[in-house]
């Protein structure tokens, strides 16, 4: 069967049966499935124009829609040759995952230059080095082995002794020696001497271990990968390691996401038969992708990247390297492991050179992963006397509280709400997402802006809590969340799923429908806020501390960049403090990985975070359901924790 699909004239061939929307991510097609394909979030609308299929309707669309021959891609088989058009609501466009935030309302955002500075003994020197090395050839005098001859010029030129050899190079080495004449580079990484096997083991010395050689001379030519494995998107830098430079930077969406939004949707697809496969493979495609972009922009000659690292949170760093989730999932929830020694990259089917070693960040806890170690770590705040709140906000949002002495963390659930999911109108942020907001404040018309500058599709989630602020503000909500149906307004009106306010009427977007913000969309918004704030106020609990003591507030993710401190604090999801305790740090998760690639002194931090942490298991501590209980108002059902932000909203009241 040949699938056409619109507006992007992309083929592909299919078997008859095939889903539509494998087919789609297939072709290279991104299309919104929040649910991994259980047919329940009604994201993944596509018009069939041409062609049979099997679908059921199912209760995501309206008998309306059905006729017109909208279908849920994840619900449909192909049964011919299809012409298939994506409307614009369900396209995802990875252009936008790496837009930058141009300024910020409030708090600090670190500069690229000011991140490496944030970690104290930070210096360049690399695990890996490469060495320039001449040897005499073997005559019937002196006809020792290759290898012998290889470390006697290590041992001459460099004063490099006990050096280990990885295996593998005995194969290539002969013909590799005389290519060029026996000049060749040699790359060595230092490695740990352990006493013995197993993940709680004392730090060893290290020692160089000989993991590639070179014809010739190609010592100016040292490169690592680095990457950020997240749930929604993968990010991935080049570095010259003999340069202390980044020479490129990509980006794409996790192709896990055709099997849900969410880790736990993850999990539940990596037990079906083939899933665990489908994922793993999933992920290292998105990876090899990126990386040929990197070489692309960068003009690398691949052969010369000798090192990768990631970091993930415990979830993708399982699927990545092929490790079952099944019992992260169930209590007493643990992973297989925690520190996972390198593992050989080309293993797991990533396109570099056989000799590169794939190093993950270490795990702490089920849902407290690498990517977050990663990230004090490259943030610094484990050397540091203040109290630190450090908080990446997603779908599974990981907080971090601590010093230098001692640090504490949790993931809290705070659901999809902030990728978009779970509202009516909701999508990441991409091109025609509405992301920031304005009520006039005696007619209460909206001044809508969306990513990109063109006509709206629908809400993203910093987009949203900036509605939900302004709303509170102008007296359009009560603190529970419920619109005022005395207004002066039409906008405000009965909807399907109660009363919601028109942000865009039809003729105005890109969908050709309303565009609305519903009381469920609120109540959403308010359950991921609360739980987000639970998770502040009990870890701080934990330790006998109170938000008031918290003398530094750090914000990493990609969500976290385009949040708006002060419409946060005024919805209760960030703590009332001065707005200049807060401070944005863009992708900490990859901020560490770069960090260790550079300098081998701190790649034993991470290990040492790990250690440091403290895990909460919030699902199971009573007060963290108390704390989020009182945390469902705006801001708070405890005026003191937000008196400024009461005070102000009295003061307009007022007015």
């Amino acid at each position: 069967m040949l699938v056409r699909f619109q507006p992007h004239n992309r083929e592909m061939q299919v078997a008859k049966g095939e889903n539509l929307l494998k087919a789609a991510m297939e072709a290279g097609i991104y299309i919104q499935a929040s649910c991994g394909g259980e047919g329940v979030c009604g994201k993944c609308r596509v018009l069939i124009e041409k062609g049979e299929v099997e679908s059921p309707r199912g209760p995501k669309l309206s008998e309306e829609d059905f006729q017109k021959g909208i279908r849920q891609a994840c619900q449909t088989r192909i049964l011919s040759d299809l012409e298939v058009r994506i409307p614009v609501e369900s396209e995802l466009d990875k252009r936008f995952i790496a837009r930058a935030r141009e300024r910020i309302s409030a708090g600090r955002k670190v500069s690229h230059q000011e991140l490496e500075s944030l970690v104290l003994g930070w210096c360049f020197n690399p695990a890996l080095r490469k060495h320039y090395v001449e040897m005499e050839p073997p005559t019937i005098k002196d006809n020792r082995s290759d290898l012998s001859r290889v470390l006697l010029a290590m041992k001459k030129h460099y004063g490099m002794e006990s050096i280990s050899v990885d295996s593998r190079l005995l194969k290539k080495l002969p013909f590799i020696l005389r290519a060029e004449g026996w000049r060749a580079t040699a790359t060595l990484v230092q490695t740990r001497v352990e006493s013995q096997l197993g993940e709680y083991q004392l730090r060893g010395s290290r020692r160089p271990k000989l993991i590639n050689l070179e014809p010739g001379d190609t010592t100016q030519e040292h490169f690592s990968i680095v990457l950020d494995i997240g749930t929604t998107s993968v990010w991935g830098q080049l570095l010259d390691l003999n340069k202390r430079q980044t020479l490129a930077e990509a980006s794409d969406y996790n192709s896990q996401i055709r099997y849900g939004d969410d880790v736990i949707s993850r999990i539940v697809h990596s037990q079906r038969p083939g899933g665990l496969k489908q994922l793993q493979e999933s992920v290292v495609g998105t990876i090899n992708g990126i990386i040929r972009e990197l070489v692309d922009k960068s003009g690398v000659n691949l052969a010369r990247v000798s090192h990768m690292t990631a970091a993930g949170n415990t979830i993708m760093t399982h699927l990545l390297l092929g490790l079952d989730p099944k019992y992260l999932r169930e209590s007493p929830y643990t992973p297989v492991a925690n520190f996972i020694p390198p593992v050989r990259a080309s293993n797991l089917g990533i396109e570099v050179g056989e000799h590169v070693h794939l190093y993950t960040f270490p795990s702490v806890a089920s849902y407290v992963g690498g990517d977050i170690v990663s990230g004090v770590l490259g943030s610094g705040i484990y050397q540091r006397k203040p109290v630190t709140l450090y908080i990446d906000i997603g779908t599974n949002g990981e907080i971090v509280i601590g010093n230098s002495e001692w640090l504490v963390t949790a993931a809290c659930s705070a659901g999809p709400a902030f990728e978009g999911g779970g509202i009516k109108h909701g999508m990441r942020a991409t091109s025609g997402a509405i992301e920031d907001f304005r009520i006039h404040p005696q007619t209460f018309e909206p001044m809508l802006l969306t990513v990109g500058m063109v006509k709206p599709k629908g809400i993203c989630g910093s987009g949203l809590i900036n509605m939900v602020a302004e709303f509170l503000e102008a007296e359009m909500i009560s603190p529970n969340g419920k619109f005022n149906t005395d207004l002066p307004s039409q906008r405000i009106r009965p909807g399907s799923d109660g009363m919601e306010y028109v942000l865009a009427y039809r003729e105005d977007t890109a969908t050709g429908a309303d565009i609305v913000i519903t009381e469920v969309d609120i109540d959403n918004l308010m359950r991921a806020k609360a739980a987000m704030y639970a998770g502040y106020v009990t870890l701080l609990q934990s330790v006998g501390l109170s938000v008031g003591n918290l003398e530094q507030v750090v914000i990493a993710g990609a969500f976290g960049s385009f949040i708006d401190v002060e419409r946060a604090i005024t919805i209760g999801l960030l703590p009332e403090l001065p707005l200049d305790r807060f401070l944005f740090i863009g992708n900490g998760s990859l901020l560490g990985a770069r960090l260790i690639s550079f300098c081998n002194e701190i790649l034993d931090d991470g290990e040492r975070i790990s250690r440091m942490m403290t895990n909460i298991e919030l699902s199971e501590s009573p007060a963290f359901m108390d704390n989020y209980v009182a945390a469902m108002f705006l801001p708070h059902t405890n005026s003191a924790e937000f008196a400024g932000v009461n005070q102000r909203l009295a003061d307009k009241n007022r007015q």
